[in-house]
């Protein structure tokens, strides 16, 4: 008999960790997320794990590292809607995925397959969120 593999360390709070132990192989796992209406209402769900540069994703100034970002994708919703961040797969680019967002049909690229809707961005908890101290007492008790 063999043991089984000891767990890795946790992660720091507010941010994740995952592991890819076969890069090779299917990258399968497991993700929690919050429960919400959008979550409970993603029919076939797919989790992406993108930084947020790749992803547009604006975030404070000092932060000059990719963050990686837990993107919620419901495979189910394979048709165009306006105004809603798509998952999509350019014949040009099989293989490669690509997220966007197109007020019209006509703006979206016409060479790409509509794979899914994104339903969820979840941003890791980072240090450069923490709220500074204001110098007054009634708005400094509530952190």
């Amino acid at each position: 008999t063999s043991l089984p593999k000891t767990p890795d360390p946790a992660a720091e709070f507010g941010q994740w960790a995952y592991d890819f132990t076969d890069p090779e192989g299917p990258q399968l796992g497991t993700v929690a997320v919050p429960g919400m209406t959008s979550v409970y209402e993603t029919e076939d769900p797919v989790v992406l794990i993108g930084g947020h540069f790749d992803l547009g994703v604006q975030l404070p100034d000092e932060i000059k590292d990719p963050v990686d970002l837990i993107v919620l994708c419901d495979r189910a919703r394979t048709y165009f809607a306006e105004r809603k961040f798509l998952v999509m797969e350019l014949e040009e680019n099989p293989g490669m995925i690509k997220i966007g967002a197109f007020s019209s049909k006509e703006e979206m690229p016409s060479t790409a397959k509509i794979l899914g809707h994104v339903t969820l961005v979840q941003i890791p908890w980072l240090p450069s969120m923490q709220r500074k101290k204001s110098g007054f007492m009634e708005e400094d008790q509530l952190f």
